[in-house]
Order: C-alpha cells, then sequence, then structure tokens
C-alpha cells in the first residue's frame, strides 16, 4: 500500500470519530433530565408584536381609518 492510500484511510476514520464525538456531545441534555418540555430560558412569556417606531406620516396597513367618505356619483 502506497502512503497516500494509508493516509486516506486514516483521515476517514479520524473524520468519522470526530462526527461521533460532536453528534453525542451536541443532543439536548434538557430532554434526558426531564421531559416537560421547558426549554429553561425563564421570564415572562410576551407573544404580542413590539410596536415599531414609524417615521411622521407613515401607518400600518392595519392601522388606516375605518369610516371612508361616501362620495355620490354624478351622472353626466
Amino acid at each position: 500500500m502506497s502512503s497516500l492510500v494509508i493516509d486516506l484511510v486514516l483521515c476517514g476514520f479520524a473524520y468519522v470519530v470526530l462526527i461521533y464525538f460532536v453528534a453525542t456531545m451536541t443532543k439536548s441534555k434538557i430532554s434526558r433530565k426531564d421531559s416537560n418540555n421547558d426549554d429553561g430560558d425563564g421570564g415572562i412569556e410576551d407573544l404580542s408584536p413590539p410596536k415599531i417606531d414609524l417615521p411622521p406620516g407613515v401607518i400600518w396597513p392595519s392601522d388606516v381609518p375605518k369610516n371612508k367618505k361616501r362620495t355620490e356619483h354624478i351622472e353626466v
């Protein structure tokens, strides 16, 4: 066997071992401890979207005034 083949086999083996260790170390540790689906970040849940400060004269489409002035059509 040439040294190139030996190097390729050793690099492949090292790659497999490295991927195995990375996969086993990055598993979620919370799921092993208990299964209450708590992500552990704490605090109060606020599910409302943030209020974004818009420049003057710009409004959100949902904030458009509901009452539209009804114009009467003039027949010619």
